[in-house]
């Protein structure tokens, strides 16, 4: 079964990403997007499991119905980040690096964020 890594705004405001099941109508193995300001005035992000501090492993599922808007584009840097810390792998990519986005589950989105 093919997933579809994607960006999600739930019903309660959380920002969600996870791995799209369009035929079951759900997102598996959430997990939450933080943004945090750096000290050097740019803007970090963390990736942490939907069920964090309790759930410490990114899985899980969330029904559609809790859904309140899919985003259309998901960086590519977030889905990089998204699979290493769901998948505890670290990944390449073409030409070394993360746009940015440093390693560990946080990482610097200032230049993603317009």
């Amino acid at each position: 079964m093919a997933h579809d890594i994607k960006l999600f705004k739930l019903i309660s405001g959380d920002m969600v990403i996870g791995k799209w099941e369009e035929e079951n109508d759900k997102i598996v193995d959430p997990a939450i997007l933080q943004t945090v300001p750096s000290q050097q005035g740019g803007v970090q992000m963390m990736i942490l499991p939907f069920g964090y501090p309790f759930d410490n492993d990114i899985e899980g599922e969330i029904e559609g119905r809790h859904i309140i808007y899919k985003y259309q584009n998901c960086p590519e840097e977030v889905q990089t980040k998204y699979l290493e810390a769901s998948s505890n792998l670290t990944l390449s990519t073409p030409g070394g690096g993360l746009g940015g986005m440093g390693g560990g589950m946080g990482g610097d989105i200032s230049n993603l964020i317009k």
